[in-house]
């Protein structure tokens, strides 16, 4: 097995199309066409996780934070992100990071975060918006399912839990072929007129090439008419944090204490105590200050996640709850996720857990 195997294993399991744009994912070290001799997944690639690669014969990390986050004019070893850079390639190991790839996916780092707590009723706090595309295109009644098929095979034609989904409209289309012309129907250097499928799907902007290409290839026509739209709406099942309920409303007090346990935080700042039960529960992993208003518009009575600074707390205007439960805490069990699944598709491969702790925040 090459690592590129893997590679393709963690694409699907969250497509990099999904990264934000300021984003680094993907594979930031290495060369994908060696033979991988095992997978160590941890949170953060950090040098003693590279010793714990070499000690245990890895030769792929997958990490969730990329350590290469911006360019690198010099690598010299004068920093932690250097140092790992240099260690890594000295001893053929290859880094590979998801982040915010597995951020925005339904499956991904909030909806383990919602399944840690018990959340039920779990939908996506912020859809992600300008990543949905239209295809339309013309074809006769005898080749419309054919195409149907081909594009919904491509991915096109999903809107949230149903498949296949696709507008069709009949009219007619006319057209003359030059004397270079070989139409599929008429003759060239006559007028035609035929009745025509006018076929609607939609997409994900990444599937684009699949979608054509599926297109082309499948279409009876010698010259092919479509047309792509970008759409405003966003996407319901992609995105960052969740929104879910508890089974059972809590108390505040109450509930911060089994959040502290569920999510092994040391500590969690919050703001005031709105003295109320809380059933409906926002969570995003990392820093998710920039999503306070979405929790609120959600209708939450407690937003969770981390990094909050001072002044965020006044954001919560007496309206939610806010909570800081750490970056790595809530982030915690995503490492382990990429296990599972790793070990599910690869059964006879060595999938390891980091034993390391990366977290780089302590308390007394």
């Amino acid at each position: 097995m090459k690592i590129s195997d893997v590679l393709t294993l963690l694409e699907a399991m969250a497509p990099l199309a999904y990264a934000e744009d300021f984003d680094n994912v993907g594979l930031l070290v290495g060369n994908q066409n060696n033979e991988a001799n095992g997978v160590l997944v941890c949170h953060d690639a950090l040098e003693n996780v590279i010793d714990e690669a070499i000690a245990k014969n890895c030769n792929l990390i997958v990490c969730f934070h990329p350590i290469v986050f911006t360019g690198l004019k010099k690598i010299t070893g004068k920093n932690y992100v250097e140092r790992v850079v240099i260690k890594a390639i000295k001893n053929d190991i290859a880094i590979y990071a998801v982040h915010t790839a597995l951020d925005n996916h339904q499956n991904g780092v909030n909806k383990i975060f919602c399944d840690a707590l018990g959340l039920i009723n779990t939908q996506i706090l912020v859809p992600k918006k300008d990543f949905i595309k239209k295809l339309v295109t013309y074809t006769i009644a005898e080749n419309a399912d054919q195409i149907r098929t081909a594009l919904c095979n491509a991915g096109a034609g999903t809107i949230g839990n149903y498949d296949q989904c696709s507008f069709n409209s009949e009219g007619f289309s006319t057209y003359k072929g030059n004397h270079n012309s070989t139409p599929a129907i008429g003759n060239k250097g006559e007028l035609t007129i035929t009745n025509e499928i006018k076929i609607e799907v939609i997409f994900e902007k990444h599937l684009e090439k699949a979608i054509l290409k599926a297109l082309f290839e499948n279409h009876v026509y010698e010259e092919v008419a479509y047309e792509i739209y970008d759409l405003k709406n966003s996407h319901q099942n992609i995105g960052l944090g969740m929104v879910g309920d508890l089974p059972t409303p809590k108390n505040e007090r109450d509930f911060l204490v089994f959040v502290k346990d569920k999510m092994q935080a040391n500590g969690i700042r919050h703001s005031v105590f709105l003295n109320k039960e809380v059933k409906r529960i926002a969570v995003l992993g990392g820093a998710g200050s920039f999503a306070i208003k979405n929790a609120i518009q959600a209708g939450a009575d407690v937003f969770l996640t981390a990094d909050l600074k001072y002044h965020n707390f006044y954001e919560a205007e007496n309206q939610l709850l806010l909570a800081d439960i750490g970056h790595f805490e809530s982030e915690r069990y995503t490492k382990n996720y990429i296990v599972d699944y790793l070990t599910k598709k690869m059964p006879n491969f060595a999938i390891i857990l980091s034993e390391e702790n990366t977290n780089p925040v302590k308390y007394l």
